[in-house]
């Protein structure tokens, strides 16, 4: 579902995205804009800012377009490329990844960029870190 316009054309790489990280489990990706993901982050995580990727344990990932966007221009990357990136980890998230211990967001950012790589994107880690959070997504 798309229901953001800051990333034209993501729909189906996202798919393609969550597919690769979940190939036997039936995944909702919606994409949306930052008012949707604060409202949903404040709903159920108590933070009513906008935030980059949601996970929902039945298998619902929700991204926004307007955050990815932002902090691509921040970085000076593609801006589909880290909305894929913000699925993928929303996807790794729904395998049972975490990520918020240090040894935890290593295993889980060399899996990110294996996953990214699968899908011929580039690695999006390389670029300057000038963003709001400057490390990748965060849930």
């Amino acid at each position: 579902m798309d229901r953001q316009r800051a990333v034209r054309g993501a729909v189906a790489p996202c798919r393609r995205a969550a597919a690769l990280v979940l190939p036997r489990r039936d995944v909702v990706v919606a994409l949306v804009d930052d008012r949707t993901i604060a409202k949903l982050h404040g709903r159920y995580l108590g933070d009513w800012a906008p935030t980059d990727v949601l996970s929902f344990p039945h298998g619902e990932i929700v991204a926004s377009g307007d955050t990815a966007r932002r902090e691509a221009l921040a970085r000076g990357i593609d801006p589909l490329h880290e909305l894929v990136l913000y699925v993928v980890h929303g996807a790794l998230h729904l395998a049972g990844h975490r990520d918020k211990k240090a040894k935890d967001r290593a295993r889980m950012r060399r899996e990110e960029r294996r996953v990214l790589q699968a899908l011929g994107l580039p690695d999006v880690f390389g670029a300057p870190e000038r963003g709001r959070r400057g490390r990748g997504p965060v849930s």
